[in-house]
């Protein structure tokens, strides 16, 4: 009955309330999805260790009881195997079923309202790396190469992701524009409700974005930041986020 409660108080922002169109779905439903997603595209693969519960947990912006309720069910699917022990943990099956998989697959509307959600980000984050070459302190330039060292480093999709939305925020709150950076944190966190566990070296490699990016922000470069961050945000129309069609290059 606990976890019932815990459950149904956390509404999941994949529903009509953020994009019209949108079928509602229980925040645990969206991570069986995004996880099952991820498996389909081949960013998981078989027999690949997912990061513990809380890490899955913090990585997909859930609460640890939700993270845990959805690896049970894709367990009892078969999607998933769980092992006990020092080597144990949460591993992708060595063959999900297919028919589980195909059923976690999102709608055309889902797919739509990722894309619009996409286009929203891009004219934001044109805007405040604009501003935030203009009016970035030296102490955020700091911070932000340290957000990219941290994403060098870090070795799962789960810790990366909680750095690349730090870097985000802090390159909106840069700019300086107040009650606009607002609106941009909002679409980003819609957004990152569809990230879906990637393959860690592809997210190294998205990561020279935003070490490209601070070294314009350090140059005042300020058509050189807007253009990598276009770069940067304009490829997920094709990779990275739930409801695309591929799984990046």
């Amino acid at each position: 009955m606990t976890d019932q409660l815990e459950d149904t108080a956390e509404p999941s922002r994949l529903g009509p309330g953020g994009m019209r169109g949108m079928e509602r779905r229980s925040a645990m439903d969206a991570v069986r999805m995004r996880i099952g997603m991820a498996i389909s595209l081949g960013l998981l693969k078989p027999g690949e260790r997912l990061p513990d519960q809380e890490d899955v947990a913090l990585g997909l912006s859930v609460s640890p009881i939700t993270a845990r309720r959805a690896l049970a069910s894709l367990a009892e699917q078969g999607v998933v195997v769980r092992r006990r022990g020092r080597a144990g943990g949460t591993f992708v099956a060595d063959s999900p079923p297919m028919e589980v998989l195909a059923s976690l697959s999102a709608s055309p509307a889902e797919s739509q309202a990722v894309n619009r959600l996409v286009d929203r980000r891009l004219l934001f984050e044109c805007a405040v790396t604009h501003y935030a070459a203009v009016n970035a302190t030296v102490e955020q330039l700091d911070e932000l190469e340290r957000l990219t060292r941290e994403m060098a480093e870090s070795s799962d999709w789960s810790y990366y992701h909680r750095m690349d939305e730090q870097f985000h925020q802090l390159v909106g709150t840069a700019s300086c524009l107040d009650t606009a950076v607002e609106v941009y944190h909002e679409t980003l966190a819609e957004l990152y409700d569809y990230f879906i566990p990637y393959p860690i070296e592809k997210l190294h490699k998205s990561n020279r974005d935003h070490i490209a990016l601070v070294a314009a922000l350090r140059a005042r470069n300020v058509e050189e930041a807007v253009e990598v961050s276009r770069k940067h945000v304009d490829i997920l129309h094709r990779t990275m986020f739930m409801g695309l069609a591929e799984g990046g290059d």
